[in-house]
C-alpha cells in the first residue's frame, strides 16, 4: 500500500497545483470533443462523401498545413504575449469552426471544399495555440514538475482518445457526423472556463519577449546550434512525417483489410489510446526524460508499429495497438519533456512551435504520401513505411543522444535552477 501511495504522489504531483487541475480537467473536456470530430471528420469523407483514402491523407494535410506554414510565427507570439489570454483567443476560433462545420453536415450541404476551409481556418488557430499552450505549461507548473505535467497531458490526451472515439463511433451510427461536430463547438467552453478561473499571481510568468526584427530566425538558429535539441528534433521530424500517420491508415485498414464499419475504426483508434494512456502514466512515474528513454521508446514504437502492419486478424492487431499506443507515447512525451528543459524560458515559445511543425506540420507531407501509399498498395504497406524509418531513425540518433546524456541532464538541472532563481527575483 505504502508503495502504490507513493507511486500516485509522484506520478499526479503536477496535480496539487491548482492552475494545473483547472487545465488539465478543461482540456480533458474539450479533447474528448475534438477527438470525436476527429473520427467524424475521417468518417465523413472516406466512407460517406468520397471512398478515398487519398482524401483523408488531403483532409489530415489540411488539418496541420497551416501548423506548417505558420507555427514559426505562432512561437513568437507565445513568446511575445501574455499565454493564458492568446489561448482563450485560439480556444475561441476553433469552437468557432467547429460549429460551422456542424451546421453544414447537420443541415445536408457539407462539399468537399467546405471541408477544406474550414479545416485549415481551424489549422490557423490550432499553428498559434499548439506552441503556446506547449509553453504554458512550465508557466503553471514550473519547471521541477515540467516533465511530469507533460506526462500527465499526454494522459489526459490518450484518455479522451479512449472516450472520444467511443462515444464517436456510437454517436456517428444513431445521428451522424454532424452531431459530433456540434458537441465539439460545445466541448471548448471546458477549456476557456478553465483559463477564466486560473489565478494569474500563481503563475511562474516568464518575462514577455519584447518585440525585435529576426527573431524566428533567432529561434532556429538557436535550435541548430543546440546539439541535444538538434538532435532530437531531427528525429521528431522523421518520426513526425512517416511514422504517425495513424488517421490516415487505420479507417482503411478497418474498412478494407478487416471488413469493418465506423465502430471497429473507433475501437482501433481508442484501443491505441488506452496504450498510450499507459505510457503516459509510466512516463509521468518518472523525475525526468533520458536518452536511453528516447531512444528506447523510439526503437520499441518501430516494432510495434512493424507488427501492426503484419497483423493477420483483427484479434491479434487489437493488442499490438496498445503497445503501439503506450511506445509511442512514451517516445513524444521524452521529446517534448527533452526540448522543454533543454531550452531557455525566452526561448522556448519558439522552440515549442519548431516541434509543433516537425511532429504536426510534417502531416500535409506525410499524410498524402502514406495516403497514396495505402490506397494502392493496401494500408499494411503504408503502416510499414513508417515502422520502418522510425526504426532506422532510432539507431541512427541512439548513437548521437546516447553519447550527450551528461549534456541532457546538465540542462535540465540549469534550467530547474534558472527557474528558481528568477522565482526569488520576482519575490
Amino acid at each position: 500500500m505504502t508503495r502504490v501511495k507513493l507511486f500516485a504522489a509522484g506520478t499526479f504531483r503536477s496535480m496539487r497545483v491548482r492552475n494545473y487541475r483547472l487545465y488539465f480537467f478543461g482540456q480533458l473536456g474539450s479533447n474528448v470533443g475534438t477527438w470525436m470530430q476527429n473520427i467524424a471528420l475521417i468518417w465523413l469523407v472516406y466512407n460517406d462523401l468520397t471512398h478515398s483514402a487519398t482524401a483523408v491523407g488531403f483532409i489530415t494535410a489540411a488539418q496541420f498545413l497551416p501548423m506548417l506554414l505558420f507555427a514559426s510565427w505562432g512561437g513568437v507570439i507565445a513568446d511575445r504575449f501574455d499565454k493564458r489570454r492568446t489561448l482563450i483567443g485560439t480556444q475561441a476560433g476553433m469552437a468557432l469552426a467547429a460549429g460551422a462545420l456542424a451546421a453544414l453536415t447537420l443541415g445536408g450541404v457539407a462539399r468537399m471544399w467546405m471541408i477544406y476551409s474550414l479545416t485549415l481556418l481551424s489549422g490557423l488557430a490550432n499553428a498559434v495555440d499548439n506552441p503556446t499552450r506547449q509553453a504554458f505549461v512550465s508557466e503553471m507548473v514550473g519547471a521541477e514538475d515540467l516533465p511530469n505535467a507533460v506526462s500527465l497531458n499526454s494522459a489526459m490526451f490518450n484518455s479522451a482518445r479512449i472516450l472520444g472515439p467511443a462515444i464517436g463511433g456510437v454517436l456517428i451510427k444513431l445521428a451522424g457526423a454532424g452531431t459530433c461536430f456540434a458537441v465539439n463547438a460545445v466541448s471548448f467552453a471546458a477549456v476557456i472556463v478553465s483559463l477564466v478561473l486560473m489565478r494569474p499571481d500563481e503563475l511562474w510568468l516568464s518575462k514577455p519577449v519584447a518585440r525585435a526584427r529576426g527573431q524566428i530566425r533567432e529561434g532556429l538558429r538557436y535550435v541548430w546550434s543546440t546539439p541535444v535539441i538538434r538532435s532530437t528534433m531531427l528525429m521528431i521530424a522523421v518520426v513526425g512525417t512517416l511514422g504517425f500517420n495513424f488517421s490516415v491508415v487505420l479507417p482503411v485498414l478497418a474498412k478494407r483489410t478487416f471488413q469493418g464499419d465506423a465502430t471497429t475504426f473507433s475501437l482501433l483508434v481508442s484501443l491505441m489510446g488506452l496504450g498510450a494512456l499507459v505510457g503516459a502514466l509510466a512516463s509521468a512515474s518518472r523525475a525526468r526524460p533520458t536518452p536511453a528513454l528516447l531512444v528506447g521508446s523510439c526503437l520499441a514504437f518501430g516494432v510495434a508499429a512493424t507488427i501492426c502492419a503484419v497483423a493477420p486478424s483483427l484479434a491479434l492487431e487489437y493488442p499490438v495497438l496498445v503497445l503501439v499506443g503506450a511506445s509511442s507515447i512514451l517516445f513524444i512525451a521524452a521529446a517534448n519533456s527533452t526540448l522543454q528543459l533543454a531550452s531557455t524560458a525566452a526561448m522556448r515559445g519558439r522552440v515549442m512551435a519548431v516541434y509543433a511543425i516537425l511532429f504536426l506540420g510534417s502531416t500535409p507531407i506525410g499524410g498524402p504520401i502514406v495516403g497514396w501509399i495505402s490506397q494502392h498498395l493496401g494500408p499494411r504497406y503504408g503502416l510499414g513505411v513508417g515502422s520502418v524509418a522510425t526504426l532506422l531513425t532510432g539507431m541512427a540518433a541512439g548513437a548521437v543522444l546516447l553519447r550527450r546524456g551528461n549534456e541532457l541532464r546538465r540542462a535540465g538541472s540549469l534550467a530547474v535552477a534558472g527557474e528558481a532563481t528568477a522565482d526569488a527575483a520576482a519575490a
